[in-house]
């Protein structure tokens, strides 16, 4: 027999003629939360229950073998390196936390859904793919917005900052709540928007789809605040599934020192320049070469990979479609060859440095992306030095 539920600090109640919504704000590394979510399932014994998970989260929390399947090669050559690695390093993040309270990242969600199945429930995934998400997070963010967000990623997973279970309860408060997402509007606006208020439509939309007269809906504190604002307006999923092309400012920016250099060359030939061709071949080549083996280097590549990121950067800076972290990073791949066991230490080996260097997986994308950004840093010297020899 079911049980209704008052409205508390984590409970909001959404009601629509005969239809009940319990709207559960959790932590999601929260003993407490994992709970509650049992208590008020138990109670209410909803005919629907809806979890803040797509089918990838779903399967990543649920199979023990989810990156047995990872194809480093296929990572490398679609050039989803640093999305990878940034989706390590968060995910780490999360378990370091949960590690220091005795709580599975995700525990709660879980916890939802083996509880439904218990009180006969239909489970509902309702939040929108993963991948889709931080596609358009990344495709939202400028050069440095993307720098910035990598670099405080990279910090948070290395950072020795207690947190407690009181700090943890304190954040599923709505008062709490306001104030950290007004700060966090303030201070990354282009990573709210796609990654929380684009997911608060997404998840209500996905609420009210779902069929059945009482429903207990279990998602992040942060989004409620969000989903109860849009509950009952249209929301336009089509739009929200949509990853942006490339903006014609970001295709024509990569023809831009390709166009450079081979004006530069040419003008260098046919004009009788005072600067002669192999002044501007030594400008070009020198910054890239250097720059691409010396970042290579420091991500401890083997050997090889460090002399083709070498050769290989001057040529691939002139070739938008190839990149040079394309290209040491199948060859790193190849001289190491990881093995599913390696993926399988992944989620372990990714809580300190020594443990990605250690992992052939996580040192393969990390001198994929080293060479990568050396690659830009010396092209940039480089057409800018260029420029400067016909000042």
């Amino acid at each position: 027999m079911s049980t209704a539920i008052p409205e508390s600090d984590t409970v909001t109640v959404l009601e629509q003629g005969d239809r009940t919504i319990y709207l559960v704000g959790t932590a999601h590394v929260s003993d407490a939360s994992v709970a509650e979510v049992r208590e008020i399932i138990e109670r209410v014994r909803p005919d629907v229950v809806c979890i803040e998970l797509c089918k990838a989260r779903y399967d990543a929390l649920t199979r023990d073998d989810a990156w047995k399947n990872l194809d480093i090669f296929k990572v490398i050559r679609e050039g989803k390196m640093l999305f990878l690695l940034a989706n390590l390093a968060i995910g780490a993040y999360q378990r370091r936390i949960g590690d220091e309270l005795g709580v599975k990242p995700g525990a709660e969600l879980l916890a939802a859904a083996h509880k439904a199945d218990e009180v006969g429930a239909r489970i509902e995934l309702i939040d929108r793919d993963i991948h889709v998400t931080l596609k358009r997070t990344w495709a939202n963010l400028g050069f440095w917005d993307k720098m910035g967000l990598v670099g405080a990623i990279m910090g948070s997973l290395f950072s020795r900052e207690q947190v407690s279970a009181s700090d943890i309860e304190n954040l599923k408060s709505q008062a709490n709540l306001s104030d950290m997402l007004a700060e966090f509007a303030k201070e990354m606006p282009a990573v709210k928007g796609p990654l929380i208020d684009e997911r608060d439509q997404y998840l209500i939309s996905g609420v009210e789809r779902a069929e059945g007269e009482t429903v207990v809906v279990v998602v992040g504190a942060a989004h409620v605040p969000g989903m109860r604002e849009h509950y009952g307006k249209p929301v336009d999923r089509t739009a929200l599934d949509r990853i942006p092309p490339p903006s014609r400012l970001i295709k024509a920016l990569k023809w831009v020192i390709p166009t450079v250099i081979i004006a530069a060359l040419i003008n260098g030939i046919w004009n009788k320049h005072d600067t002669s061709v192999e002044e501007l071949l030594y400008a070009w080549i020198l910054p890239n070469s250097l720059m691409a083996m010396l970042f290579t280097a420091a991500a401890l590549a083997r050997p090889l990979s460090i002399l083709a990121a070498f050769v290989a950067s001057p040529i691939t800076s002139l070739v938008p479609v190839v990149g040079a972290g394309m290209v040491v990073g199948l060859l790193e791949a190849w001289l190491r060859k990881p093995k599913v066991e390696d993926c399988e230490r992944i989620n372990e080996d990714v809580q300190s440095w020594r443990g990605i260097y250690r992992n052939p997986v996580t040192r393969v994308l990390l001198v994929a992306v080293a060479a990568t950004l050396g690659s830009a840093l010396g092209a940039w010297i480089g057409v800018s030095w260029i420029i400067a020899l016909f000042a």
